[in-house]
């Protein structure tokens, strides 16, 4: 819907935006109001080159867009009743758990293996072991590959499925070829749009589940549906959103907590929320709480940190991770939770 700075468009106005929708197979059809006319855009208003156009021009005060620019991740898409399932779990029928650590230690692997016996106990679903890990200091430890064939051997002495987090498409072909269950986008690709393309293709015959973490620079919820769409857009909709946390950091967290953006999600889109708890606050005391809110405000699951020995973890577990115990506790919380506000529904 064009909405121009005057009472309506000149006849030279009216000819130049015809001719730009019709670039893009559109049609403008006026409506008079008493004091003011509006321009209908008749046809698919979601290219962005057109409305970019548009809004260019000096006449224009804005452009109202009745369609969502999402054209498969919209809540009212063809996509709407997809259903992702993923270790005999389809989210949205029950709490969906993944747990595990941080980063897993090739030179110790028995400490992922008792972790991952221990989060299964616990009642976790999917077990998620950092293989490869994004690092600010190009010193500290950025993974081993090795850690992929420690992952596998978590998921074959457990049964549970693994998730692993991907930076670049030669760790997404060494992940896909390993078997891993989900693949994880952490908040520092999110916005890697090649590396999002590269991913719907990969997986478009596996169908492979994708964890996607929403960037610590998303403003916008429009940006973290957007990138959903390119994986969905080149063949996979097996997508679910990870609200982790944003900058700026807020005083004593790790990041400035986002599990309250769950219900804005659920009403633009039919993807599944997952929220992350230990990257949004950071510390493992102030995990459980946050976990607790997230499931409140309609969470379809949680991805929560956990070791068997936090103090003897690398990367992040140290400080965040939770024990099996504090863990088994707070499963076993949220999911009352969970059944309340669905035995409210």
């Amino acid at each position: 819907m064009i909405l121009p700075k005057s009472n309506r468009l000149t006849p030279e106005q009216l000819s130049e935006v015809t001719a730009i929708v019709a670039e893009f197979g559109c049609k403008i059809q006026p409506i008079v109001g008493t004091v003011r006319t509006i321009y209908a855009i008749v046809g698919d208003e979601r290219e962005e080159l057109m409305i970019n156009r548009l809004e260019g021009l000096d006449y224009v005060d804005r452009i109202d867009r009745i369609q969502s620019p999402f054209k498969l991740m919209d809540r009212r898409s063809d996509l709407a009743t997809h259903r992702v399932t993923l270790g005999g779990v389809t989210l949205g029928d029950e709490l969906f758990v993944i747990a595990g650590q941080c980063t897993i230690d090739p030179k110790n692997p028995n400490y992922f293996y008792e972790t991952a016996a221990a989060v299964k106990e616990a009642g976790a679903h999917l077990i998620r072991g950092g293989v490869w890990k994004p690092r600010t200091n190009p010193y500290t430890f950025q993974g081993d590959t090795k850690s992929l064939d420690i992952l596998m051997e978590g998921h074959r002495r457990t049964g549970l499925p693994v998730d692993a987090e991907v930076m670049d498409e030669q760790q997404l072909q060494l992940a896909l070829d390993a078997g891993v269950h989900m693949l994880q986008v952490g908040a520092r690709n999110a916005l890697n749009y090649s590396l999002l393309r590269a991913i719907g293709r990969a997986v478009a015959e596996r169908k492979t589940v994708v964890l996607l973490k929403r960037s610590l620079h998303m403003g916008a919820l429009s940006e973290f549906i957007s990138a959903a769409e390119y994986i969905a857009a080149f063949g996979n909709p097996n997508i679910i959103l990870c609200p982790r946390g944003t900058a700026p950091t807020l005083d004593g967290y790790r990041n400035h907590p986002d599990e309250s953006i769950t219900p804005l999600l659920k009403e633009k889109t039919w993807a599944p929320v997952v929220v992350d708890p230990s990257h949004s606050v950071g510390k493992a005391a102030y995990v459980p709480a946050c976990a607790l809110a997230a499931v409140a405000y309609g969470a379809d699951g949680l991805c929560i940190e956990a070791h068997v020995s936090p103090n003897h973890g690398i990367g992040d577990d140290p400080k965040q991770a939770l024990t099996p115990a504090v863990l088994a506790e707070t499963i076993a919380q949220a999911r009352q939770i969970w059944k309340l506000r669905h035995k409210a529904k």
